[in-house]
């Protein structure tokens, strides 16, 4: 039986292409959080992806995307919607 089954044994999954395998992370969520907020948890998130991943945090990319309230949708109701019908 082949020992190697799972692709670890292929090019990318052994420490010499480390660097060169940045893990990129891109985030989606609604406008509405502070920088401070957002920054928390984009380190938090490189956190996770070394202790993880085994990668440098330095390789390690992540990007926010937000979308306005009024974009945004859950249950066939805009984020927007939602919070008014939460108020009455």
């Amino acid at each position: 039986m082949d020992k190697h089954v799972d692709g670890r044994d292929k090019p990318g999954h052994d420490d010499s292409n480390r660097e060169k395998t940045m893990p990129e992370i891109t985030v989606s969520m609604a406008e509405g959080r502070t920088d401070e907020q957002k920054a928390g948890m984009m380190r938090d998130i490189t956190q996770a992806l070394v202790k993880n991943l085994g990668v440098d945090a330095d390789a390690v990319v992540i990007q926010i995307n937000e979308a306005p309230l009024r974009h945004k949708m859950k249950g066939g109701k805009t984020f927007v919607e939602r919070a008014a019908a939460a108020k009455k």
